[in-house]
């Protein structure tokens, strides 16, 4: 492979940006004073940590199948993310791990898929089986967290399931997030109402994650203490958080970004799949019936309840970056910050992996808009007229 050299305006701090790819991998960054005129923003490709579904493809699929996860894939990097967790939620034991095998084959069958899965995250079934915590969770599938349930995972997708999400209020919680920790998965909490104690206990065993902070939670909390101030005070929890411009005011998002900024912050889209037929109002994979919302957001038609976004971290980008002013740092929540979750390999430096996103964007746009996004040093979309195709500012 001939070596390739990109450039535009450096997104992660000042002046201009090239880079150099050679068989896939960065072999120079090099900063320049200048980008020139109506050169693209470039940085990292985005990473989103839990996503349940995008556009047709579904990894909730009622039929698994490995072509979800590859529609998915090519969804996805049309928004600028080049690496992503699709996400199980819960189901019946055998519905879940059908889901689980579906990604692992789809990672096996596909080059393209394999390098933009960099695993699993299953959301459940250990959750609050509380209204409101629980979210659109389905009740009839809330159980304890078993031991003999987690090896199945691991059978299914060796190497493959990276994040398993718990409430710490379960018996055996504590239990299995030490399996799991010992297993190399990150344990995260979510759709929890766990008290102080509880969730200290699974901290002390290894978990070292919040999902989708400031979500999945009772509507009217007491004062204090309640679990949200109890994981933003936690300093060996960082956070995943949504900033679709729906599940977080402003001010609550701008809260969380302040009080995690030393203990780990990091942007996810949650998104669900959205097919014709649940765009005419229809059933969600992710909580049943559910219908789009005036305001853009999914919502379960019963209770009102968010299920999941239709947003991608395209978004979530521009949202953090118009909240903070700071692009700079906005990308960095979806792109180096996962990326230290992930811990599986070098990001953003030489003999890295070529995951690059050039794009256009400006302050008031409602997300970021990809030119081009490669795939460790592929195209994996290309716009040619990036601003003029997403029909300007959005």
């Amino acid at each position: 492979m001939t070596a390739r050299t990109v450039h535009g305006r450096n997104a992660l701090g000042p002046g201009g940006l090239v880079v150099v790819i050679e068989h896939g991998r960065i072999s120079a960054l090099s900063p320049t004073a200048d980008a020139g005129d109506g050169a693209p923003w470039i940085g990292p490709g985005l990473i989103d940590l839990q996503v349940n579904g995008h556009l047709d493809g579904d990894a909730n699929a009622a039929a698994p199948d490995p072509a979800h996860i590859t529609a998915m894939a090519g969804s996805l990097a049309a928004h600028g993310v080049t690496r992503f967790l699709p996400t199980v939620i819960t189901a019946a034991p055998d519905e879940m791990l059908a889901r689980i095998r579906a990604i692992h084959d789809a990672v096996r069958s596909s080059p393209e898929t394999s390098r933009a899965v960099a695993g699993i995250h299953v959301e459940g079934p250990a959750l609050s089986e509380q209204d409101g915590p629980r979210g659109v969770h389905p009740l009839a599938h809330i159980r304890p967290p078993a031991i003999a349930e987690l090896q199945t995972w691991l059978d299914a997708a060796p190497g493959l399931v990276r994040i398993v999400t718990l409430s710490p209020h379960h018996p055996g919680a504590v239990d299995a997030t030490r399996f799991l920790v010992a297993h190399g998965v990150r344990v995260s909490i979510g759709h929890t109402h766990a008290s102080d104690a509880e969730i200290a206990a699974v901290v002390d065993a290894g978990a070292t994650l919040s999902t989708h902070l400031g979500n999945g939670a009772h509507a009217l909390l007491p004062r204090h203490p309640n679990y949200l101030w109890t994981q933003l005070a936690e300093r060996r929890l960082a956070a995943g958080v949504i900033a679709d411009g729906h599940h977080l005011p402003d001010a609550t998002l701008a809260t969380m970004l302040a009080a995690k900024r030393d203990h780990g912050i990091f942007l996810v889209s949650d998104a669900v799949a959205t097919p014709a037929a649940l765009r005419d109002g229809g059933e969600s994979t992710v909580g049943g019936g559910v219908h789009l919302a005036d305001d853009g957001a999914l919502r379960h038609v019963s209770s009102g309840f968010l299920a999941g976004s239709v947003q991608t971290l395209d978004v979530g980008v521009a949202t953090v970056a118009r909240l903070t002013g700071s692009l700079a740092g906005a990308l960095r929540l979806a792109t180096s910050a996962p990326a230290s979750v992930l811990d599986d390999a070098p990001h953003w430096t030489t003999g890295a992996r070529a995951d690059v996103l050039l794009f256009d964007w400006a302050p008031g746009d409602r997300a970021i808009i990809p030119r081009e996004v490669l795939v460790a040093g592929e195209t994996a979309h290309e716009t040619t007229d990036a601003r003029t195709a997403a029909g300007g500012p959005r």
